[in-house]
């Protein structure tokens, strides 16, 4: 069976629809940035949270999700999950 994964292509999509992030802006976004320092406030990361939640049918521990405050922390959290929901 094929795990699903959660690439950084599908974060910067998410945040496009559901955070209103410029394209332009995502294509240059560095994976380690913090999304404080890319001008994401909490709304649109919880905004985020959900959308991934839906679309890839997982549950994020919100501690973990605040925890993930880089791109780079919060796809590898997302593919933590979707990984152990596979097993």
């Amino acid at each position: 069976m094929t795990r699903p994964t959660f690439t950084f292509d599908d974060l910067k999509e998410i945040l496009r629809e559901g955070a209103g992030a410029d394209p332009e802006t995502l294509a240059e976004t560095p994976l380690d940035a913090t999304f404080g320092d890319l001008g994401f406030e909490s709304l649109a990361l919880l905004e985020t949270l959900g959308r991934i939640e839906r679309q890839y049918d997982i549950v994020l521990d919100d501690a973990a999700f605040t925890g993930a405050s880089t791109p780079r922390a919060l796809i590898a959290l997302v593919n933590e999950q979707l990984n152990s929901a596979v097993a």
